[in-house]
């Protein structure tokens, strides 16, 4: 399917910022399955200069400098891309998750994703929550559809009740969240059974209740999990906020071990005081010609 997106996220400062420095992971990754046609960022005040690079896990940064006072900082990014997730393999072609675990560290891709991280520790907690969707022997995929079927039916999306900085045994606990929490969730619990697993960073194209126009900016900055299936099979992406395997209404940004290694936007800033900051994301298919 071929999308368009536009994200807008504008910050406004109680007082002026005198210098800034801000890092952006806001340029979809080229992927086997996603194809970046075009991309384009933009920002007000415009930038003294701007770098473009990659991170250690090869998702596109930009480092934008600005050196003019602003009271209002705004970023706008658009691209055009061409997504055809592949259909996840039978159930029954993949290894038993134990044998997954077992053959992870011999894999460096995979292994570094097997690790505690900032905002994901492994812990009893999650693994308890994780072990029963993998008895002995049962098949990787399986136990990973299992596992992110049960946020559906075990938890409850609330907005404003967490921030980036919750632990992962406090949502546990709360069993409510949003999509940032429930991945943290995920990885949590499969590390935590030695699984490989990342964090993906993302949009996700939503549809306005029936009768309605959809909203300007009404579409979401979505996360969910890639999670290892072994040697020969690589990765599959599961949304555990939508019981979703991922699919063609999801555009990938890039993937790091946790929130903190792919935040869209954050920086440095001298002055500014206290601020607000505005999201707004549109995900529409391009009309083919």
């Amino acid at each position: 399917m071929l999308l368009r997106v536009r994200h807008v996220t504008s910050y406004a400062y109680g007082r002026p910022v005198d210098m800034a420095t801000h890092m952006l992971h806001l340029t979809p990754r080229a992927l086997p399955h996603q194809r970046v046609i075009s991309h384009r960022l933009d920002s007000t005040p415009a930038p003294a200069r701007i770098t473009h690079g990659e991170d250690h896990f090869g998702n596109g940064v930009a480092w934008m400098f600005l050196d003019d006072p602003h009271a209002r900082f705004e970023v706008v990014a658009r691209a055009v891309v061409d997504v055809s997730f592949p259909a996840p393999p039978p159930v029954e072609a993949t290894r038993p998750w134990e044998e997954v675990a077992a053959l992870a560290p011999r894999e460096p891709q995979a292994a570094e994703f097997t690790f505690d991280s900032p905002m994901v520790a492994a812990s009893a907690v999650a693994r308890d929550f994780a072990a029963p969707s993998f008895p002995p022997g049962r098949p990787i995929l399986a136990g990973l559809l299992d596992l992110n079927a049960r946020f559906r039916k075990e938890f409850r999306f609330r907005s404003g009740v967490t921030t980036i900085a919750t632990p992962v045994e406090e949502v546990l606990r709360r069993r409510e969240g949003v999509c940032q929490d429930y991945s943290h969730v995920m990885l949590a619990g499969l590390r935590s059974l030695g699984l490989p697993a990342r964090y993906v960073s993302g949009y996700l194209r939503t549809y306005p209740p029936p009768g309605q126009t959809k909203r300007q900016g009404a579409d979401m900055s979505h996360a969910w999990v890639g999670a290892w299936m072994g040697p020969g099979l690589g990765w599959i992406d599961l949304d555990p906020t939508n019981d979703l395997v991922v699919h063609e209404e999801h555009v990938v940004l890039g993937w790091g071990r946790d929130f903190g290694d792919v935040s869209p936007l954050r920086g440095v800033i001298l002055g500014g005081g206290r601020h607000t900051l505005e999201v707004g994301v549109d995900l529409e298919p391009v009309e083919e010609e």
